[in-house]
């Protein structure tokens, strides 16, 4: 059957099993026009309900029609469906795909939820750069974020997610560059390379959507954001305008990561260190010119006074201006005499303030430079305490250039190489000139110090160093003439924001804490032809002194932009670039080429879409709810957000709530690449490799489900094998809806449902559990905790539906008469668990719950709804807990009971667990009082006299017989002591033996007056006797009496 519970492998009911389960196994009698309706309505196609993408029920499945083994067969209600076991997913879940589509239900959703004002729910999404193919890590965030929106739509509110893009920058134009030939290359012009990365990005775009979509995402899709609309640039400029306009962004010349490989500044968020970095160290003794008072004795005579210093960058010596000292550290003048250079003698001691003007000889160029006082970042931990100090080449060292008016030297071009400035040496003349600064400069300037007798060591020093996080290539600080975004200006705001937002987990408040504490100046311009240029105008004259940029000129290129988009920077003319009352001046100025940091391009999206869009037709709103992305982005796209948003809005963060995710490892915790092998592509989950036996398509429904069964607070890691016992997870869940679906063929909820009051007790306790259970996945999933919520889920299929409540059901659902109260009544649960089934796993299988939703057998002719319409309805949560002891007093002595049955199925003394009687013993009076109320007829009878044919153990535990006894002597004398045992879920003693009577040759239960009553046969008990007689009446159908010798004991 779809679902057997493990201590029944043997079959409790094997005839059950010669009949397929499809709508030929009930067709051998005439059914009346009400029975034919319901099959009918079971089977119907849902093309011939008007889905145009749903033209096919479950995917198929029907096979082959095999015929009954047992007399009795079509007198049993087996489960009737089309509802396939096989998912079939690479047809199913595009028609499902296509059903969305077509029926427009996003919109549809959204309208219906602002017809009724519900509250709107805008999870914002970062963007991803549209720069090639998808990535599992793309995978796990977009559907992280479906899940959301998912169960916020079946929550009722108005869902509104756009999803965008990130469209420009070195990625893309990279992109570019690597397909174009040289000789194209050196024909570029700023427009050309514009108009071939907006293609690209467009194209990516649609590739990438598409991918989204198949994954199951819902959104706005039809109506993207992209970072390179005109209304989107338009709204970046205005950002600009505002932080502009208070001062916050100006324009100055200080050292910045510089990639030499890219040509251009970088943000902090655009670094990484890698491991493994060494660079050469060196140490260096500069010659005093002039000591400090407390120095002077120290250098008279023929002693020879010199300044140690040490440094990482070797590069940077030709730029030396200064050495700075901890005025509060401890430094000490040693004897370093050539023939005792392995011992050092310390001849006195003094705090760093003494050291203060001192001047000193640069070693390789005609300089005389003095030691200052720096801060607190020279400390001991490493290098001398004396620091080399070159302002053009390092954020400390530009600080203390500033407090004592030092020259910004930085003699290093734009490709990374050396220029004349760094010529001119009294050592080694021009030739540092040409050479890069990363290679064979470094080199020499070590060579030149060594023939200057400057070099007291070099040696090789590993530590975490910048590379650029896109060409892979370590980078440098370098001086140059950049726009900055002064963060300081606004970081006392930007961290009482901070405070206002909700951070999951609570370690991204101390992260992004961090990060805004320790912000510099953020340098927003870039180098480079693709993104939103910097809309600055200088004057030619001057060679850019004189700047034009004001509101009059911001205004004007903001409304440029959202017409033309920032294309027209380039493609018109400067006169008409400029407003009105500048036009007459348009020679005197010309345009500038630096465009903005693509993290002040996504880091503006709150303003380009959350606001931007916050009307009526569009539907969000500022700020927005959410934010989601991995951890790295609290230094990264929370980061820019908050700021921009903090500094245009008076304080305002552009979120309510911040979420983080890891990043995906492979199944051993290595991170994936290429070159190792190991790389999941989503797509080949979703529809199989090239060899669908080694790689199945598993759908997206599975990729989906080990998203929710990750935990995405930290790495997680997925492969083959981790996908394998994903899509088991996944069948169990399938199998659980089909036997649902199955057993409601003949299911009118309007006209056969079981008031609540005259439920038996394992009924109403089963929807106490399947609220509590509702109620559970949705506290989880509000939380965000969706792996909790899905092995919630399995935990109910697997333990209290399939190993239990569904495991009983199957006597009274299949033996039962068709309208027998029983049967009736665990219908009626059936019909609330299978769509408070199919709401509950929606947000996480939306193409599982559509096709259930399709599926159900009740629905009426027309009905086009979707299951993510109408919400979770209010009856499901709201079914108290009922009788929860006494049947979780069961369910332990059907453990416990179960355990002696194995004993007795590998001796074979029984097969199948209805072969055998138990006898049970408790002297907990509590206990036996429980038991005693569950105690049935002594023979299987129609109607029930002393329960009500549900509520006992006899069909609880599906036993032939239970025998409640008074002492542990009444088991001894009737039970073999091999199969006896003191339980120890329940503490009941508990025996088992061979079932007592005649095996019905219907229902497989033993019973004393099997073929008594002898209507149809003489192995039927009287309650098949019954059910057959109903049978006949109902379907109008005739069995026809079989005249045989009754089954032996």
């Amino acid at each position: 059957m779809a679902i057997i519970a493990p201590q029944l492998k043997t079959v409790i009911m094997s005839l059950l099993l010669t009949v397929t389960f499809q709508r030929s196994a009930v067709t051998s009698f005439q059914p009346t026009a009400r029975l034919s309706r319901r099959v009918v309505t079971s089977s119907r196609s849902i093309a011939s309900r008007s889905f145009p993408a749903l033209n096919a029920k479950g995917g198929g499945g029907e096979g082959k029609e095999k015929p009954p083994k047992n007399i009795y067969a079509d007198t049993i209600l087996l489960p009737q469906t089309a509802f396939s076991q096989r998912a079939n997913s690479e047809k199913r879940e595009p028609e499902i795909q296509q059903y969305w589509s077509s029926t427009k239900l996003y919109s549809k959703l959204s309208a219906d939820a602002a017809s009724r004002s519900a509250p709107r729910f805008i999870l914002h999404d970062g963007p991803p750069y549209a720069n090639g193919d998808l990535h599992i890590g793309h995978a796990l965030n977009k559907l992280l974020k479906d899940f959301i929106n998912r169960h916020q739509i079946l929550k009722g509110k108005q869902v509104h997610y756009v999803p965008g893009w990130d469209c420009h920058g070195l990625p893309i134009e990279l992109k570019v560059l690597q397909n174009m030939k040289s000789k194209e290359r050196e024909g570029l012009t700023p427009i050309t390379l514009r108009e071939k990365a907006a293609s690209f990005a467009k194209e990516t775009v649609e590739k990438q959507s598409a991918s989204f979509q198949r994954y199951g995402v819902i959104g706005d899709f039809d109506n993207p954001y992209l970072t390179l609309l005109p209304e989107y640039e338009a709204a970046q400029i205005r950002v600009f305008g505002e932080m502009y306009k208070k001062g916050y962004i100006f324009r100055g010349r200080k050292p910045v990561h510089w990639s030499p490989s890219s040509r251009t500044a970088l943000a902090e968020a655009e670094l990484e260190y890698p491991e493994g970095h060494v660079s050469k160290s060196i140490y260096v003794a500069m010659d005093v010119v002039s000591p400090s008072e407390e120095l002077k004795q120290y250098a008279e005579g023929e002693n020879k006074l010199k300044v140690a210093i040490w440094t990482t960058t070797p590069w940077t010596i030709p730029a030396n201006l200064a050495v700075a000292i901890n005025p509060d550290l401890e430094y000490c003048v040693v004897d370093a005499h050539p023939a005792r250079a392995k011992k050092l003698t310390v001849l006195a001691t003094f705090l760093g303030s003494s050291l203060v003007g001192t001047t000193y000889q640069h070693p390789l160029y005609e300089r005389v430079s003095s030691v200052v006082a720096g801060g607190d970042y020279i400390t001991t931990e490493s290098g001398t305490g004396l620091v080399h100090t070159a302002p053009g080449h390092g954020q400390e060292d530009y600080l203390t250039g500033l407090k004592y008016g030092l020259e910004l030297l930085s003699p290093v071009d734009d490709v990374g190489k050396f220029t004349t400035e760094a010529g001119s040496s009294t050592v080694v003349g021009d030739s540092f000139v040409g050479k890069s600064v990363l290679g064979e400069g470094n080199v020499a300037v070590i060579e030149a110090l060594e023939e200057a007798g400057a070099l007291i060591r070099a040696e090789d020093y590993g530590h975490k160093y910048p590379y650029d996080w896109r060409t892979k290539k370590p980078t440098i600080f370098r001086a140059t003439d950049q726009w900055f975004a002064s963060v300081e200006g606004f970081r006392e705001d930007a961290l009482k924001a901070v405070d206002t937002v909700k951070w999951i987990p609570d370690i991204g408040k101390n992260r992004i804490t961090s990060f805004v504490s320790s912000r510099g100046d953020w340098c927003i311009s870039r180098q480079r032809s693709w993104g939103v240029p910097i809309p600055v105008f200088y004057d030619k004259a001057t060679g850019g002194t004189e700047i034009l940029l004001n509101e009059d000129t911001l205004n004007h290129i903001q409304s440029i932009f959202a017409e033309h988009g920032s294309d027209a920077w380039w493609r018109m003319d400067v006169v008409d670039l400029l407003p009105e009352k500048y036009k007459d001046q348009a020679d005197k100025w010309t345009r500038g080429t630096d465009t903005m940091d693509v993290w002040f391009d996504s880091g503006s999206s709150w303003a380009g879409v959350t606001q931007q869009r916050a009307n009526d037709d569009m539907g969000l709103g500022f700020p927005a709810d959410i934010y989601l992305e991995g951890s790295d982005q609290h230094r990264g796209w929370f980061q820019s957000s908050l700021l921009t948003s903090v500094a245009a809005n008076d304080g305002q963060a552009p979120y309510k709530s911040v979420l983080t995710h890891g990043f995906v490892l492979d199944e051993k915790g290595f991170k994936m690449s290429k070159s190792l092998g190991n790389v999941v592509n989503p797509l080949a989950v979703i529809e199989g490799g090239n060899n669908k036996k080694l790689e199945p398509a598993y759908g997206a429904d599975v990729l989906r489900l080990w998203v929710a069964s990750v935990d995405y607070t930290g790495d997680v890691r997925v492969g083959s094998n981790i996908i394998k016992q994903t899509f088991e997870s996944y069948r169990k869940l399938r199998n659980t809806a089909r036997y649902l679906i199955g057993n409601l063929a003949d299911f009118d909820p309007k006209r056969d449902s079981v008031p609540y009051d005259d439920l038996p007790s394992m009924d109403k306790w089963m929807l106490g559990t399947l609220s509590n259970v509702l109620k559970e996945v949705d506290e989880a999933m509000s939380e965000y905790q969706f792996s909790r919520a899905t092995q919630e889920l399995l935990r109910f299929s697997t333990s209290d539906l399939s190993n239990f409540y569904l495991d009983v059901a199957k006597d009274r659902l299949y033996i039962s008469a068709v309208d027998d109260a029983r049967r009736r009544s665990c219908q009626t649960v059936l019909h609330a668990l299978l769509e408070g089934f199919a709401k509950s796993i929606a947000p996480v299988l939306p193409h599982m719950a559509e096709d259930i939703w399709q599926n159900l057998p009740y629905r009426s002719e027309g009905d086009e709804s979707s299951v993510f319409e109408g919400g979770l309805p209010e009856v499901l949560i709201s079914y108290p807990s009922f009788d929860t002891e006494k049947w979780s007093l069961v369910r332990d002595i059907r453990t416990d009971v179960n355990q002696v049955l194995e004993l007795a199925r590998k001796d074979k003394m029984v097969g199948a667990s209805l072969d055998a009687a138990a006898y049970i013993y408790t002297s907990d009076e509590a206990v036996r009082h429980t038991l005693d109320q569950l105690d049935g007829d002594e023979s299987l009878i129609s109607p029930s006299l002393k329960t009500n044919g549900v509520d006992e153990l006899r069909t609880a535990l599906m036993m032939s017989q239970v025998n409640l006894v008074d002492s542990d002597e009444e088991i001894s004398s009737a039970c073999d002591s091999a199969y006896i045992t003191k339980g120890e879920l329940s503490g009941c003693t508990i025996g088992v033996k061979k079932a007592d009577g005649v095996k019905c040759g219907r229902c497989w239960f033993y019973d004393k007056a099997v073929g008594k009553h002898g209507r149809y046969g003489s192995d039927l008990c009287q309650r098949c006797d019954s059910a057959i007689f109903s049978w006949e009446e109902k379907t109008g159908g005739k069995f026809s009496a079989i005249t045989q010798e009754a089954p032996v004991a």
